[in-house]
């Protein structure tokens, strides 16, 4: 089994390029640096306004996640808020078949 994360976001035309620098560079360190992070996606619909941006996050387990939000790579993406709306957030066991 693998711990699945599924944040959304609203995001206003304005802030798309800050946002989603902050969201890749966030996906990016998560599955370089971190052990417990097997993926990292960040899915954009820009179809309607404000955006849709969704990650799709998979972890090894609930603390491999819980640690990634104790990184210091993180504290960046901390200041994304201020450039959207938190949607819901989804979270899932992933049965490896």
């Amino acid at each position: 089994m693998s711990y699945v994360v599924l944040p959304e976001f609203h995001v206003t035309p304005e802030h798309r390029a800050a946002f989603l620098a902050a969201a890749r560079a966030d996906a990016t360190a998560s599955v370089a640096l971190e052990e417990g992070c097997l993926q990292f996606d960040v899915i954009v619909d820009d179809t309607q306004s404000p955006i849709r941006v969704m990650f799709y996050e998979v972890y090894t387990d609930k603390a491999a996640f819980e640690a990634h939000l104790e990184t210091p790579h993180l504290a960046p993406f901390r200041e994304a808020p201020a450039l959207c709306d938190e949607g819901a957030v989804s979270v899932f066991e992933r049965a490896t078949l």
